[in-house]
C-alpha cells in the first residue's frame, strides 16, 4: 500500500474539499440512522395505545431511572379476582446498579403517586400523568408513593438525573457511564421536539413523523450531492496532476532510459493506470467514505435500542476482515499481470497499425492475428481472474451476513415474547441491522478496488522513480558561444552493451567551420552527435564549448545554443505556423515565415488553402516527406543556433528542392559550428573538414581530396554510397 498511499499527496493540498466531504458523509449517516429510528415512534402512534407523548415519557423513565414500565393493560388495572386496584405505574423490571434500585425500588411494585400530585386532585393520577411528572422532575429528589406486589404502601426517595454528584458517586464502569449520558442528551433531545405537539392527538402526531422524514431526506439528499460532487472534483484535480507530474518526470528522464522501454507502456502508465488510481481514489471519497459511515452510525443507533443484539450480530465482523485480505490480495496479483498485458496490446497495436502496409505487402496478417491472440489470451486470463473475485466477494459476504442477521432474529424473538424487547423497537432493530449489513456489503468490493489502485500505483510511481538527467549542483550557465568544440578522449557505451560505441574520439572544431562525419553504418556518428547536447554522457573523456566542460553547465544553457536536424522526422499534431515556432518560444508571424522561406517552405506552405495555420496530422500526416523535412528545417534556422547538427537532414528531400535547401543550409552554416552526417556527395565535399569514423574511432580526417589519397575507407564510401545517394 506504501505507493498507493504516495498518491495522497495531490489529495491532500484540497484539505477544504476533503472536509466538507467527510463530514457530508457523517451528516448523511446519521440522518440515515434517524430515519429508521423514526419507525420506532412512527409505530407507537399508529398501533400503540399511549400515544407519542406517552411513549416517550415512558421510555425517559426506564433510561432514567433503569427500570422497565410496560405499556398498561386491563390486567395491570385489577387484581386476580376482578376488583379494581389503584391506578399507577407498574415496575416490570429493575436493572441492577440503577438509580431505582439504589432507592429500593423492585419488580411488580406499582408507584401510584409521584411527589405528592393526588393531594393536587380528587381524582386518581393517570399513568399519562405520572409518566409525565416522573420523566421532567424538577428536583434532585423525586419522592414516591408504592404499592408493593403484597398490597403494603411505602415511600421511597428517587435520585433524579440532575444530581450528578449523587450519579458520579456511583460505581458505574465507563461503558456504562458513557452509555447513561449518551441517553440523556438523545432523550431531552426527543422530548424537546415532541413538546411542539399536543397530547393525544394522533394524526397530528403522524404527520408530524412523516415531515420530519420528509426533511431528513431532502437535507440528507443536499449532504450526499456535495460529498459526491466535492468527492469527484478532488479525484479529477488530484489525478489530473498527478498525470502531469509524471509526465513532466518522463521529460526529465536521460534519453538512455528509453532505449529498452515500450513508448506505449508509459503511455499506458500515464493514461490508464492513473485513471484506476483516480477510480479507486474516487471509491474511498465516495463508497468507502459514505458506507461505512452509514454501517457505524445504524450500529449505533442499534445498539442504542439493544446492544446485546447488536453484538450477535456483530459476531460475524472478523471473519468479514479475513476474507476481504484474502479477495484482495488475489485481486491485486491479477490486477499488476493484466496492466502489463494491457500495455502489450497497445504496444502491439501501434506497432501493428505503424506498419500496416508492410504487414500487408509481405502478407503477415496472419501471423500478426496470431501473435495479436496471444496477447489477448493472456489478457483475458488475468480479467476473468479478476471477475471471479469480485463475483465471489459479494455472496460470501451476503451469506456471513444472513448468518449473522439470522442469529439476531433467533434471540430477538426470544426477547420479545418474553417481554425484554418491544414489538417497534424489534422491527427498527431488524431494519438498521439489515440496512447496516447492506452498507458492508456495498463495501465489499472497495478493498478490492485499492488493491487494484496500489497494483497501478507501483507501475505509475514506478516512471517517478526514474532518476533526471543528470546536472552539477550548481552548474553554470554557459555563456554566449563561438563555437570551438573539443572532444577529448570520449569513450561511451550504451546500456546494456556488451562493448563500447565510441572508442578514444578526440576531435577540434574550430568555432563557425562545418564538419561533415561519414562512415559505414554503426560506426558511431550519430552517437558522437548525441553526446554535444548531452543526451548521454560519456563514459570517460570530456567535452568542451569553448573551453567549458558541457557537464558543468546547465543543461538549458547548453541546449539553448544547439540546434537539431535529423532523418526521423518529428513534428507535433499541430499547425504548420506552432510546429516551426517550436524552435523558439515567442517567435513572431514574420519571424516564421521568414525561416520558412529559407528554408524553401514557405512556396509550399502559402498554397495550402489555411496556409501556416494548416493542421500536421499525427506523425505529420497530410505533407509529404520533403514537405516536413523543410518545415524542421525551418524550426531549425528559426532557432538560430551556435551549433547545429545536421544528421541525414535532406535524406527525405526530393531532388528538386535539395538543391535549394542545400543553398539554404550553406547560408545558415556561415559563421556557425555545424555538424553534417550525410551520405550525400554534394553535402560531403563541401564541409571545412571531413571526419571518417569506423568501429568507433576516427579513423581519418581532412579535405575530400586529401582522404581520397589517404583513406581507403572514405574512398569505399565514395564508390559505393556517396556518388550513388
Amino acid at each position: 500500500m506504501k505507493d498507493f498511499g504516495r498518491v495522497f499527496k495531490y489529495i491532500w493540498p484540497q484539505w477544504p474539499r476533503i472536509i466538507v466531504v467527510v463530514l457530508s458523509a457523517m451528516a448523511v449517516a446519521a440522518l440515515i440512522s434517524v430515519s429508521f429510528m423514526t419507525i420506532i415512534p412512527l409505530l407507537q402512534v399508529m398501533i400503540g395505545s399511549e400515544g407519542l407523548h406517552g411513549w416517550v415519557d415512558r421510555k425517559t423513565c426506564e433510561h432514567y431511572y433503569g427500570l422497565d414500565l410496560p405499556v398498561p393493560k386491563v390486567a395491570d388495572l385489577t387484581d386476580p379476582s376482578g376488583a379494581a386496584l389503584r391506578p399507577g405505574l407498574r415496575i416490570e423490571r429493575v436493572e441492577q446498579n440503577s438509580l431505582a434500585e439504589m432507592a429500593g425500588l423492585r419488580a411488580e411494585d406499582r408507584i401510584t403517586d409521584v411527589n405528592n400530585l393526588a393531594a393536587q386532585q380528587d381524582a386518581p393520577l393517570s399513568q399519562a400523568r405520572l409518566l409525565q411528572e416522573l420523566a421532567a422532575p424538577d428536583q434532585d429528589i423525586i419522592v414516591l408513593e408504592i404499592t408493593r406486589a403484597n398490597g403494603s404502601s411505602t415511600s421511597v426517595n428517587l435520585s433524579a438525573p440532575q444530581d450528578q454528584a449523587y450519579i458520579e458517586s456511583l460505581d458505574w464502569s465507563l461503558f456504562k457511564r458513557f452509555r447513561y449520558n449518551t441517553y440523556l442528551v438523545g432523550l431531552g433531545l426527543a422530548r424537546w421536539t415532541v413538546a411542539f405537539l399536543p397530547r393525544g392527538q394522533t394524526n397530528t402526531a403522524v404527520v408530524a413523523i412523516m415531515m420530519a422524514i420528509v426533511v431528513i431526506t431532502f437535507v440528507r439528499c443536499i449532504a450526499k450531492f456535495y460529498q459526491g460532487y466535492l468527492g469527484q472534483t478532488i479525484v479529477q484535480v488530484g489525478t489530473s496532476r498527478l498525470r502531469e507530474d509524471v509526465f513532466a518526470r518522463v521529460t526529465q528522464m536521460p534519453i538512455a532510459s528509453f532505449l529498452s522501454e515500450r513508448p506505449s507502456d508509459t503511455v499506458s502508465r500515464i493514461v490508464r493506470d492513473t485513471t484506476i488510481m483516480g477510480a479507486a481514489i474516487k471509491v474511498m471519497l465516495g463508497k468507502a467514505l459514505r458506507e461505512p459511515l452509514n454501517a457505524l452510525f445504524m450500529l449505533a443507533a442499534a445498539m442504542f435500542i439493544n446492544w446485546q443484539l447488536t453484538l450477535v450480530f456483530l459476531c460475524s465482523a472478523p471473519f468479514i476482515v479475513a476474507l476481504l485480505g484474502v479477495f484482495g490480495s488475489k485481486m491485486k496479483k491479477a490486477t499488476r499481470r493484466s496492466l502489463v498485458a494491457s500495455s502489450q496490446m497497445l504496444a502491439k497495436l501501434q506497432e501493428t497499425l505503424a506498419g500496416l502496409r508492410v504487414v500487408k505487402i509481405y502478407n503477415r496478417q496472419h501471423s500478426e492475428e496470431e501473435r495479436f491472440q496471444v496477447i489477448n489470451n493472456r489478457l483475458l486470463k488475468q480479467l476473468l481472474r479478476i471477475s471471479r473475485v469480485e463475483a465471489a466477494t459479494h455472496p460470501v459476504l451476503e451469506v456471513l451476513g444472513m448468518l449473522a442477521g439470522a442469529a439476531a432474529i433467533i434471540v430477538g424473538m426470544r426477547w420479545v415474547t418474553g417481554g425484554g424487547l418491544e414489538g417497534p423497537e424489534f422491527i427498527a432493530l431488524l431494519a438498521l441491522l439489515g440496512a447496516s449489513a447492506e452498507a458492508v456489503r456495498k463495501t465489499s468490493d472497495i478493498w478490492n478496488k485499492i488493491q487494484q489502485a496500489n497494483a497501478a500505483a507501483e507501475r505509475v510511481f514506478a516512471v517517478m522513480d526514474q532518476p533526471i538527467e543528470w546536472e552539477k549542483p550548481n552548474a553554470m550557465t554557459l555563456p554566449p558561444a563561438n563555437g570551438d568544440v573539443i572532444f577529448r578522449d570520449v569513450v561511451f557505451t550504451y546500456p546494456g552493451a556488451d562493448r563500447p560505441v565510441l572508442q578514444s574520439v578526440n576531435l577540434s572544431v574550430s568555432a563557425g567551420h562545418n564538419v561533415a562525419i561519414v562512415g559505414p553504418n554503426g560506426s558511431g556518428k550519430t552517437t558522437l552527435a548525441n553526446l554535444l547536447p548531452r543526451f548521454h554522457d560519456p563514459d570517460s573523456g570530456q567535452i568542451f564549448i569553448d573551453g567549458h566542460d558541457i557537464r558543468d553547465v546547465t543543461l538549458k544553457s547548453l541546449r539553448d545554443q544547439i540546434g537539431m536536424v535529423t532523418q526521423e522526422l518529428i513534428t507535433f499534431n499541430d499547425t504548420i505556423a506552432a510546429n516551426i515556432g517550436y524552435g523558439r518560444t515567442g517567435a513572431t508571424r514574420e519571424e516564421i515565415v521568414a525561416a520558412a522561406k529559407r528554408a524553401f517552405a514557405h512556396e509550399f506552405i502559402e498554397r495550402l488553402s489555411e496556409g501556416y495555420e494548416t493542421m500536421i496530422g499525427e506523425n505529420g500526416v497530410g505533407l509529404s516527406g520533403g514537405q516536413l523535412q523543410r518545415i524542421v528545417i525551418a524550426r531549425a534556422i528559426l532557432k538560430n543556433p551556435t551549433v547545429l547538427i545536421f544528421d541525414e537532414a535532406t535524406s527525405q528531400v526530393d531532388a528538386e528542392s535539395e538543391a535549394k535547401i542545400h543553398r539554404a543550409i550553406e547560408e545558415i552554416m556561415r559563421d556557425r559550428t555545424t555538424f553534417v552526417i550525410a551520405h550525400r556527395f554534394s553535402t560531403v565535399v563541401a564541409a571545412d573538414m571531413i571526419v571518417v569514423m569506423d568501429g568507433g574511432r576516427i579513423i581519418a580526417q581532412g579535405h575530400h581530396d586529401e582522404l581520397m589519397q589517404k583513406s581507403t575507407v572514405y574512398q569505399g564510401l565514395y564508390e559505393t554510397q556517396l556518388v550513388k545517394a
